[in-house]
């Protein structure tokens, strides 16, 4: 995802890619800081706090991919500094317009459940997307059974799909990035917007669009 990015920024005509970051190359975060303007974090749960605190503690708004670890905290700390910080648990379009469209069948047909697929290199599950999906589904008052399942597997990026069961049917909608640019429109906007965000902590790209 860092590599994707980072091609990402350098090529759009209104971005320029700063430097990047990688502790495991001998490139710490701290030596990018001062010539940023956003930092953009696809890191891993254990590190991603901290990365993105630094971000904010120097001014440098942030645009956080990772998952897995607490937004809570990164809400306070995003609350405390006078940087702005952008989350996304996906920034593919057509994963957010899923979350979307589910709300919307809720309402109907408020039983469900959500399976979700990723490469065998992801670290949490569920996935963010997922835990996002379901707590917008409950709050358009759906019913997601759980626990959530989750696959991991090689020869997958990121699916999800959405099962809605009703009296003699049944009505499921899927999404499925089959190559990470399928993230670059949406990290790229997020990129373009979060020094405008109103608030200091903003979480979904439904926000952005």
């Amino acid at each position: 995802m860092g590599q994707a990015v980072c091609a990402a920024v350098e090529g759009a005509a209104d971005t320029e890619l700063a430097g990047w970051a990688d502790p495991a190359l001998g490139a710490g975060i701290d030596e990018i800081l001062g010539a940023a303007d956003v930092v953009v974090d696809f890191t891993t749960p254990d590190t991603a706090f901290d990365n993105v605190r630094a971000c904010l503690d120097a001014g440098v708004h942030a645009v956080v991919g990772t998952t897995g670890f607490d937004l809570d905290a990164l809400r306070a700390a995003a609350e405390a500094s006078s940087a702005n910080c952008f989350v996304a648990p996906n920034f593919a379009i057509g994963a957010v317009l899923l979350m979307e469209v589910s709300q919307a069948i809720a309402r109907h047909m408020p039983e469900c459940e959500i399976v979700e697929l990723h490469h065998d290199r992801k670290l949490d599950a569920p996935s963010g997307t997922a835990k996002r999906t379901a707590e917008l589904i409950d709050a358009a008052g759906g019913n997601v059974h759980r626990p959530i399942h989750s696959v991991r597997l090689p020869g997958l990026v990121a699916h999800q799909e959405v099962v809605f069961g009703g009296e003699g049917q049944t009505l499921t909608i899927r999404h499925d990035s089959i190559d990470r640019s399928s993230f670059m429109p949406g990290v790229l906007l997020a990129v373009r917007k979060v020094g405008e965000l109103p608030d200091r902590f903003t979480v979904g790209l439904e926000k952005l669009l």
